[in-house]
């Protein structure tokens, strides 16, 4: 069998298994555009798939042994199982089989200046910041993020520059199959304790995702985990960002604008070089767009255009996504699934001027509900009106003896309903015109605003009939 290390160099026909997944097509998008003949298969239709049709790549729908003859390399995603048809028969047929997260190594690793951002919050709306700027600039990059980019309706494209902005998540230590020319850590929190168990393990793969960077650390200079994961390291240039004096890029002079939009200037080396106004709200996101001018300004990119860029930036999918103001009542979703996320992103709505804030809360997984459940509890007092669903199980089984109640009884006020319908049924009856519905959670919970929405247009129609 050919070596995995190098096996991009040997072979020229690649086969992606459940080619439609969100971490998927980007890689295949990128393969073909590098002059590979690449194919991939799924079990469902999708925008993704009429996407990777439209570059010419063969789509298989359902997963069959025949799929992989006479390929050279097999990809498949963490979500297909050892016994899928594909893999049999590609490992009957020693055809070297790969996970995805591997190949997105060896991709990132054919580009000179790769930057790789990490950290627990963040990540998605940062790597869109990047590549956004830099796209704006002119300078081509290719890109594998966690939502789609407003301006290219993807999730990922295959540039023609030395450049690429990869989303690199530390669950089961992923990222470290990267090895950046430029690496960004956001912050360190206590997230996927199911794996990492302390954040003392956690800081330990971010300083070991820090010295596989080759050149830059981009760094946040006010979180004191970050900084424990980089202390002493001297490989490559470390680069801080954050509000406190001893930051290289600092955000000086924030202001509040209307709808918790933020408005501050960047200081560079004790003098202020720009001022920047964001269309996203929040104030954790002054971190992320501090993060992405510290790293487009090392690129090159001019002040002018970075100030432009960023106040263009209208956010990425599900990340703090309007979708719609209906009967006066404005409905949108965010992947918050952490406290601190929720923490940031009840905050923000709390300060954008509508009457009342119903969240609606998905928990996500049960090891993270039953570890952080006093912190989940906390962060749900913020908005006016809580509902909490049924916790989406994802990898898990209920080990841990948790359930949707027991985070009810902690957030004074808050109603359980178990289904997406239930849940629909209960906002839209008590929500009244300048009120914000707002559904949170890593998992499906975009269904349920989905819902609220369509159940608004059709209250519509009818209506105008």
């Amino acid at each position: 069998m050919k070596e995995i290390h190098d096996i991009l160099s040997q072979v020229k026909k690649v086969h992606f298994v459940g080619i439609g997944g969100s971490g998927m097509c980007p890689l295949a998008e990128i393969l073909i555009h590098r002059g590979y003949e690449v194919s991939g298969s799924d079990n469902a239709e999708s925008d993704t798939l009429q996407r990777i049709r439209s570059y010419g790549i063969p789509v298989y729908m359902g997963q069959k042994a025949e799929n992989v003859q006479g390929k050279e390399l097999v990809v498949y995603s963490a979500a297909i199982k050892s016994d899928n048809p594909e893999l049999a028969a590609a490992r009957k047929l020693n055809i070297p089989c790969i996970e995805r997260s591997v190949l997105l190594g060896m991709v990132t690793s054919r580009y000179p200046k790769s930057i790789c951002v990490s950290g627990t919050h963040g990540k998605t709306t940062t790597t869109g910041l990047i590549t956004s700027v830099l796209l704006d600039a002119g300078a081509d990059p290719s890109a594998v993020i966690g939502g789609n980019l407003p301006k290219t309706g993807t999730n990922g494209r295959a540039g023609s520059s030395d450049k690429i902005v990869v989303e690199s998540c530390e669950y089961v230590n992923t990222f470290l199959q990267l090895h950046p020319y430029l690496a960004v850590i956001l912050n360190i929190d206590n997230d996927h304790l199911d794996y990492f168990k302390t954040v003392d393990n956690i800081i330990h793969s971010f300083r070991q995702f820090a010295k596989q960077t080759s050149d830059v650390l981009v760094v946040n200079g006010d979180d004191a985990n970050t900084r424990k994961a980089v202390e002493g390291l001297t490989h490559a240039k470390i680069i801080t960002f954050g509000k406190g004096e001893h930051c290289d890029y600092r955000a000086v002079n924030i202001q509040d604008t209307k709808a918790a939009r933020e408005r501050f200037d960047v200081m560079k080396d004790g003098k202020i070089i720009n001022e920047i106004t964001l269309s996203i709200p929040g104030k954790h996101n002054i971190y992320n767009a501090l993060a992405a001018y510290a790293v487009c300004d090392l690129m090159g990119i001019p002040a002018e255009q970075l100030q432009k860029s960023l106040k263009a930036f209208t956010g990425v999918h599900r990340r703090f996504e309007m979708l719609g103001t209906y009967e006066g009542v404005t409905v949108a979703d965010d992947f918050a699934h952490h406290p601190t996320e929720l923490t940031a992103t009840l905050t923000a709505a709390m300060h954008m001027g509508f009457h009342n804030v119903w969240a609606v809360f998905q928990p996500h997984t049960y090891s993270r509900t039953a570890l952080l459940l006093d912190d989940f509890a906390k962060a749900l007092t913020i908005p006016d009106h809580v509902i909490i669903s049924e916790i989406l199980a994802v990898r898990e089984t209920n080990t841990y003896n948790i359930y949707a109640e027991d985070l009810v009884k902690k957030v004074p006020g808050a109603v359980y309903r178990k289904t997406f319908p239930e849940i629909a049924d209960y906002v839209m009856e008590h929500a009244k015109s300048g009120d914000l519905i707002l559904t949170m959670g890593g998992g499906n919970v975009y269904q349920c605003a989905n819902l609220i929405v369509d159940r608004y247009k059709s209250r519509q129609t009818a209506a105008e009939k």
